[in-house]
């Protein structure tokens, strides 16, 4: 499912305007983006939580050449599944 059929999904399973779904997935990307890339953990519980996590320097290893090259420190974002989500998935 990509953006465009999930926010016809939304709109048909609440009634709400394509247009008006639509911007309220966006302001919902927007949020979570600003406050994940300041530090701030964002948790809809059960669901799913964003947070940046910070990477450590590190030696990694060209699988080509074999030859070790110096990774550097580096923030990234991480998503993490809720317990419900994962309850229903698995069945």
């Amino acid at each position: 499912m990509n953006k465009a059929e999930l926010v016809d999904a939304i709109a048909a399973e609440s009634g709400a305007a394509k247009s008006t779904v639509a911007e309220v997935l966006k302001a919902f990307e927007d949020v979570v983006v600003r406050n994940v890339s300041k530090g701030e953990k964002v948790v809809l519980s059960g669901f799913l939580s964003f947070e940046r996590v910070q990477r450590k320097a590190r030696t990694a290893r060209n699988p080509q050449t074999g030859e070790a090259i110096q990774v550097p420190a580096a923030r990234a974002p991480k998503v993490s599944v809720g317990s419900t989500f994962k309850k229903i998935v698995k069945g």
